[in-house]
């Protein structure tokens, strides 16, 4: 990020999430780095060393609780890499949607796995009425790994090319051949995007569309990944390549629109952009959804029911369960407004 967009994008960063700290490092010291920990939440991205070294500690010292993160498809698409990570040390995983869940359980990897949505951040992911619409269309996503490629084709490029609407794209990995197909069907490619500057650009568009990854729709079904929640989260209208919504996260046809296929995505957007009254409907609808389920303040609440449902011991050894103040956080102060970001 810092080769593509230097590095004022860090300062940006703390102005928008003033409560959150980055650390580097080059050589993780786990002892140092956790002894004053309550709560442990370790990422899947990490290496299998790194993750199996935290939870090593964590059996050592069962001081802290020690979650398990995670938000990909390689349970599914690297099943064999993903069974050799070592999890004995961890007290749950956390997975982004019960169909990832219930492979947790079903295939032994730990005997604690929770259903753990993603979420928009409301502090910052909220409707910005006071700037100019720019676009009619804007996709925010990553190209790579041709995990839809084919379907970008169909439900982005193609609808844009047939209605001929002012669109762009922001998102990184782009080949050579995606730059040249957008640049053929009249749409802006806007290069790598900080995530905490999304808001704005949805507000200068009048619609969005959600192109899910190829392994979510035929192999972890109910998990879109975080874009809807943001895109609703900021008001604007979503029309949504096929994804099977088993959860019922979202209200069919209300807070968001499916499309069947290309010709159907190329009516809908055609229908939101002519009708006014129906972009505001589903933006509405859309943007009630998340605040009435899908906020992070919802998130902290499940984390702690969680973490309420765990065992309190570990190897035979009682550990402590962190309090919700313990860890400066509280139902209450979940939700208040953060100052707004750097725009």
């Amino acid at each position: 990020m810092v080769a593509d967009a230097g590095t004022t994008f860090l300062s940006e960063f703390k102005s928008a999430y003033p409560m959150l700290e980055s650390r580097r490092y080059r050589d993780l010291q786990v002892g140092r780095a956790l002894k004053k920990a309550d709560l442990v939440v370790v990422h899947e991205w990490n290496a299998p060393e790194i993750i199996a070294e935290i939870g090593s500690f964590r059996k050592q010292r069962p001081i802290f609780r020690l979650l398990f993160h995670d938000t990909h498809h390689r349970a599914v698409t690297s099943a064999n890499s993903q069974s050799r990570i070592d999890l004995s040390g961890y007290d749950a995983v956390l997975a982004y949607g019960a169909s990832l869940r219930d492979l947790y359980l079903e295939n032994g990897w730990h005997r604690n796995a929770w259903s753990w949505h993603e979420a928009a951040d409301t502090r910052v992911f909220r409707p910005l009425t006071s700037l100019k619409k720019l676009y009619d269309v804007v996709w925010i996503g990553n190209w790579g790994d041709d995990e839809r490629t084919e379907e970008l084709e169909e439900f982005l490029i193609q609808p844009i090319r047939e209605l001929c609407l002012n669109a762009v794209v922001y998102g990184v990995r782009y080949p050579s051949s995606a730059r040249r197909a957008l640049a053929e069907a009249g749409i802006k490619y806007g290069g790598w995007l900080p995530n905490f500057r999304v808001p704005e650009i949805f507000a200068r568009a009048s619609v969005t569309v959600h192109v899910p990854r190829r392994p979510y729709v035929e192999r972890l079904p109910g998990i879109p990944t975080i874009r809807p929640f943001e895109a609703l989260a900021c008001g604007i209208p979503l029309v949504s390549a096929p994804w099977r919504d088993v959860e019922e996260l979202f209200r069919k046809d209300e807070d968001l629109l499916f499309a069947k296929n290309g010709p159907d995505m190329t009516a809908k957007l055609a229908a939101l952009l002519d009708h006014p009254d129906l972009a505001n409907d589903i933006s509405r609808s859309g943007r009630q959804r998340i605040e009435q389920l899908h906020t992070c303040a919802h998130r902290v609440d499940a984390l702690f029911e969680i973490l309420d449902n765990l065992p309190s011991r570990l190897n035979g050894r009682r550990i402590r369960i962190p309090e919700f103040g313990e860890m400066g956080l509280s139902r209450a102060s979940s939700s208040v407004p953060a100052p707004p970001p750097q725009l």
